[in-house]
C-alpha cells in the first residue's frame, strides 16, 4: 500500500514540477527549432528535472521505510554529476569533452560500488580479465547514456520507452523502487506526449540512460539474467547503434548533430510523433513480455527481431523515397508540358 501511495506522490510531484519548469523557466530553457529539429515551435526543455526531483524525494522515503533494498547513496552519487552537467548543458551548452569526462566519472562511481557487468568469458584471464571487464563496463555505460540522449528527439519516445523498460526491470529484478521513477515519468509524459509542451533535455535523457544501466548492474549476479534483461533496451539502442555505425561507414562527423536516426527519418516520411513513439513503445512491450516469459531465448530472439525491424524500416524508407522522387518528377514533367 505504501508503495502505491509513494508512486502516486511521485506522479503528482513530477506533474507539478514539470508544469512549474514549463511556466516559470521556459525563457531560460527555450529550445529553438533548427534544421535538425523535429519540432517547429520554440519549446522549453529541462523538464527531466521534474521527474528527477520526484524520484529523488520518493526514493529517499522508500529507503527510509524499507520498501527498497537498492543502494540509495551510491545510486545518487553516480547520478548527481550527470544531473548537474545536464542542467548546465540545457542552460548554456557544455563542450563534448567535458560532458564525456563527467560521464566517465559517473560510470566509474557506479562500477566501483556495483562491480562490472558480468562477462564470464574474461574470467579465465584472472586479474587482467577483471580489469578489462571493468573498463568495458565503464565505456559501455557512457555509450548507453549518450545513446539515450541521442534518441531523445521525438515527443514521448524516450520517456515512454524508458517507463516501460523500468517497469520490466522492477518486475524482473524484484526492485520496487523503480516503480517510483515509472510514476514520475508518467507525470512528465503528461506534458511531453505529442504535441509536446516541454522536452526532458540532456539532464533527463542522460539520467534515464544511467539509471537503467545501474539497475542492470545492481542485480547482476546471474550473468544469464543480466544479459537477458539488457535486451529490454534494444528498441532504443538498436536505432542508436545502427545510426552510429552507418554514419561512421559514410565518413560523417559522429560528433555533429544530425537527423538520420531511423525514428527521425520515419517521422520525416509522414508519420506523426505519436505514431512513431507508439511503434517503439509497442516493440519494447513485445520484447519485455517475451523476455519475462522465455528468458535468454527471447533475448536472442529480440536481437534478431530488432535487426529485422531495422532492415524492414530501411526498405520502407527507401521505397518511400523512391515513390516521393517519382511523384516530384512527374509533377515537374507536367509543368514542362
Amino acid at each position: 500500500m505504501l508503495l502505491i501511495i509513494l508512486s502516486l506522490v511521485s506522479f503528482l510531484i513530477s506533474l507539478l514540477a514539470v508544469a512549474f519548469i514549463k511556466d516559470r523557466l521556459s525563457q531560460q530553457l527555450l529550445d529553438i527549432p533548427n534544421e535538425r529539429s523535429a519540432h517547429t515551435q520554440p519549446t522549453p526543455r529541462g523538464g527531466g528535472l521534474g521527474f528527477i526531483i520526484a524520484f529523488a524525494i520518493t526514493s529517499a522515503i522508500a529507503v527510509v521505510t524499507n520498501i527498497s533494498s537498492m543502494a540509495f547513496f551510491p545510486l545518487w552519487l553516480a547520478l548527481i554529476p550527470l544531473i548537474i552537467i545536464g542542467i548546465i548543458d540545457d542552460l548554456q551548452g557544455v563542450p563534448i569533452a567535458v560532458r564525456y569526462l563527467v560521464q566517465l566519472l559517473s560510470a566509474s562511481v557506479a562500477v566501483a560500488y556495483f562491480g562490472a557487468f558480468p562477462q564470464p568469458w574474461l574470467s579465465r584471464f584472472g586479474m587482467g580479465g577483471e580489469i578489462i571487464a571493468l573498463a568495458l563496463t565503464i565505456i559501455g555505460i557512457t555509450f548507453i547514456v549518450n545513446f539515450y540522449n541521442f534518441m531523445d528527439g521525438l515527443d514521448g519516445l524516450v520517456a515512454g520507452c524508458s517507463a516501460l523498460q523500468l517497469s520490466f526491470l522492477a518486475i524482473y529484478f524484484h526492485q520496487p523502487i523503480l516503480w517510483l521513477l515509472v510514476a514520475a515519468l508518467l507525470g512528465f509524459l503528461w506534458w511531453n506526449w505529442s504535441p509536446a509542451k516541454i522536452f526532458m533535455g540532456d539532464s533527463g535523457s542522460t539520467f534515464l540512460g544511467a539509471t537503467i544501466t545501474i539497475a542492470l548492474l545492481e542485480r547482476h549476479s546471474n550473468a544469464v539474467s543480466a544479459w537477458s534483461a539488457l535486451a529490454i533496451a534494444l528498441p532504443l539502442l538498436g536505432d542508436a547503434i545502427y545510426t552510429f555505425c552507418s554514419r561512421l561507414w559514410r565518413g560523417e562527423n559522429i560528433l555533429q548533430a544530425h537527423r538520420s536516426h531511423l525514428f527521425q527519418r520515419v517521422q520525416q516520411s509522414g508519420w506523426s510523433h505519436a505514431q512513431v513513439a507508439i511503434s517503439y513503445i509497442s516493440l519494447n512491450l513485445l520484447v519485455a513480455v517475451s523476455i519475462d516469459m522465455f528468458g535468454v531465448i527471447a533475448a536472442w530472439g529480440s536481437l534478431v527481431a530488432i535487426l529485422l525491424a531495422i532492415i524492414l524500416t530501411e526498405v520502407y524508407l527507401q521505397s518511400h523515397q523512391t515513390v516521393k522522387f517519382s511523384s516530384h518528377r512527374d509533377r515537374d514533367s507536367s509543368k514542362v508540358i
